[in-house]
C-alpha cells in the first residue's frame, strides 16, 4: 500500500533547515558540562569556574565544571572528543593538553585539531622568569652569559616534564644556544619552595604567584615570557626583547566536540564574548595574572595549529625524550 502521506527525504531536510534557527535560539535547554582536564585549584580549573558562572547566568542554565584530571590533561580532553556533538559537553582547553601534548605525542587517542570545534580564546597568561637573589644575573642577557660560562650548571625548576615552565626553559636553550638543566617537580608549589630555598636557581612561575615574592625581594624577576611586557610587572622586560621570537604564553580556550552545529558554536561564542567583556569577570581573571581575551573561533583554531608546530620543533631541537 502506498503511503503518500509520508514526507519525502527532501521535504524532511527542508523542515530541519527551517527549524535550525529555532533550535539554535533554544540552546541551551539543559545543563552544560564544562570539562576541566586538570585537578581543582590550578589555572585551568579557576578559569573554568569563572567562565561557568558567567555563562550560566547569561544562558539562564546551569553550567557545571567537571574536573577530569590525569595524563597531563589527556583523559579529560579525550572525554570531550568522544562526547555528543550537541554543545552540552565542552572543554576548557589550554596550551598543555591542546598543543604541547599533541606536539610531543603523535599517537594520541584524540586529534587536537580535527576532533574539536574551537569556540573562543579566553585568556592569556605569560610566565615570570624568576631567579634566586644569589644568582649574579640581573637581566636575561646576564642570565644567558652565565649559562654560556657554566653549561649544564644553571638549574631551572618546573612543575613537570612537558609543562609550560619546562618548555619555557628549553626554548631559551634552543634560541640562545645554551644548556640550562631542567629539574622537574610534581607541581609548581614544590618547584617554588625549592627555588626560595636555593635548591635550584630559577623557574618560570605564574605571574600571580611570583609577584608577592618579587615585591618582598625573595626572588628577582628578570623577564616575562609573553611577546610583550606584562601589566602586572611593567618594569620587567619581555624575554623577547633579548631573544626575538621568544613567546611562551599559557592560554585558555573553549572547545566543543567536532561536528557541533555551527549555529550552536555561534551561540556559545556570543555568550563567551559577552562573559569575558564583563568587568567582574575581567577583574577575577586579571587577579590571577591572566589577560582576558575574547576571540573568533578561527583565531583559537589558528592558535592551536601554530602552537603545535612551534612546540614540536622545540621538543625535537631540544632532544626532549618522552615515554
Amino acid at each position: 500500500m502506498t503511503r503518500s502521506w509520508l514526507p519525502s527525504a527532501a521535504s524532511l531536510g527542508a523542515v530541519m533547515l527551517a527549524l535550525a534557527p529555532t533550535m539554535a535560539n533554544a540552546f541551551p535547554e539543559r545543563t552544560i558540562r564544562l570539562v576541566a582536564p586538570f585537578p581543582p585549584g590550578g589555572g585551568v580549573d579557576i578559569v573554568a569556574r569563572v567562565l561557568a558562572e558567567s555563562m550560566g547566568e547569561g544562558f539562564k542554565q546551569t553550567v557545571v565544571v567537571d574536573n577530569r584530571p590525569g595524563a597531563t590533561g589527556r583523559i579529560g580532553t579525550e572525554y570531550v572528543a568522544r562526547a555528543a556533538s550537541d554543545g552540552y559537553t565542552l572543554l576548557l582547553g589550554s596550551v598543555g593538553a591542546s598543543a604541547i601534548i599533541p606536539a610531543a605525542y603523535p599517537k594520541l587517542p584524540y586529534d587536537a585539531v580535527k576532533d574539536f570545534e574551537p569556540v573562543s580564546l579566553l585568556a592569556l597568561a605569560p610566565y615570570a622568569l624568576v631567579v634566586h637573589p644569589s644568582l649574579p644575573a640581573g637581566n636575561v642577557t646576564g642570565l644567558i652569559n652565565l649559562a654560556r660560562a657554566k653549561p649544564g650548571q644553571l638549574t631551572f625548576a618546573s612543575s613537570g616534564l612537558l609543562s609550560g615552565a619546562h618548555l619555557a626553559g628549553e626554548f631559551i636553550n634552543v634560541l640562545a644556544k645554551v644548556r640550562m638543566l631542567h629539574v622537574p617537580y610534581k607541581g609548581a608549589a614544590q618547584a617554588m619552595t625549592d627555588l626560595l630555598g636555593g635548591e635550584v636557581v630559577m623557574t618560570f612561575a605564574a605571574i600571580g604567584g611570583a609577584v608577592p615574592h618579587v615585591r618582598a625581594n625573595r626572588l628577582r624577576a628578570v623577564g616575562v615570557t609573553g611577546a610583550k611586557r606584562s601589566p602586572s610587572l611593567p618594569d620587567v622586560p619581555a624575554v623577547a626583547e633579548t631573544l626575538p621570537g621568544y613567546d611562551v604564553t599559557q592560554w585558555y580556550g573553549l572547545f566543543a566536540p567536532a561536528g557541533t552545529p555551527r549555529s550552536v558554536v555561534q551561540r556559545l561564542h556570543e555568550q563567551v564574548v559577552k562573559s569575558i567583556a564583563q568587568p567582574a569577570v575581567r577583574k577575577r581573571l586579571e587577579s590571577i595574572g591572566t589577560e582576558p581575551v575574547g576571540s573568533t573561533p578561527e583565531v583559537l583554531g589558528g592558535q592551536v595549529k601554530t602552537e603545535i608546530a612551534r612546540w614540536r620543533s622545540v621538543i625535537q631541537t631540544a632532544g626532549i625524550k618522552v615515554e
